[in-house]
């Protein structure tokens, strides 16, 4: 039972707010201690699993170079780009990146794109900027929404495209769970139904859109 303090390390040190890497690596030496293992094979595990999984690293990779471009003015080029754009861009911008990401999603390329490395640098600002061509006395709290929307976009478009791919973790799970109850059902059918769910998905949030780029220009009647 020793070798369960992990556990209670864990709880204790997000009651407390600690840092989540130290708490889970306190709690990961402290089960190995437990289990009778030296430090130096917790170390060697902890450099295995690093290196069994060293692609989860790369991410790490694409965060100075976005830091690097916006350094160098991306920001304010997609800004200026948009700003360019006569009104009625904010909806479309975002509905055309909500097919994009769901459909690199639905193909299994869930990297491709994402907040870190899309939305901040490039979609948030660009949203901003179009919701500036319909308002140009947008207030802080009409700003937040806009970005608000703009990552909402992102997650949507993941969400509900990467269940159409047949080798996504979510489909592999349920149909682990459904085998374990006796239900033999191929992976292909879940992507299928996956699809009707998509399609809705996009179809309201592209609704969701079109009504804050309707409330962006109301903004501006109100402010005229």
């Amino acid at each position: 039972m020793l070798v369960l303090i992990g556990i209670a390390i864990i709880i204790a040190g997000f009651l407390l707010r600690f840092n989540p890497l130290l708490v889970i690596m306190a709690s990961a030496l402290a089960t190995g201690l437990a289990a009778g293992l030296d430090v130096a094979a917790i170390v060697a595990a902890f450099g295995k699993a690093f290196n069994d999984t060293r692609y989860v690293s790369i991410v790490w990779i694409v965060l100075p170079v976005i830091g690097l471009l916006e350094a160098y003015g991306l920001q304010q080029y997609a800004r200026s780009l948009i700003g360019r754009v006569r009104s009625g861009a904010l909806a479309g911008l975002l509905t055309g990146y909500l097919l994009i990401r769901q459909g690199f999603a639905a193909l299994g390329l869930t990297s491709v794109a994402g907040h870190p490395q899309t939305v901040r640098p490039l979609i948030a600002p660009m949203a901003e900027a179009a919701a500036e061509v319909q308002n140009p006395a947008l207030t802080d709290e009409q700003r937040e929404e806009v970005k608000a929307y703009a990552a909402a976009t992102d997650n949507v478009g993941l969400f509900f495209g990467e269940d159409i791919f047949l080798a996504i973790g979510s489909i592999l799970l349920m149909k682990g769970v459904l085998e374990g109850y006796g239900y033999q059902i191929e992976p292909l059918h879940f992507s299928l139904w996956a699809i009707p769910t998509a399609i809705a998905a996009f179809l309201i949030h592209a609704v969701r859109l079109r009504r804050l780029d309707r409330r962006m220009r109301a903004y501006r009647g109100v402010g005229a």
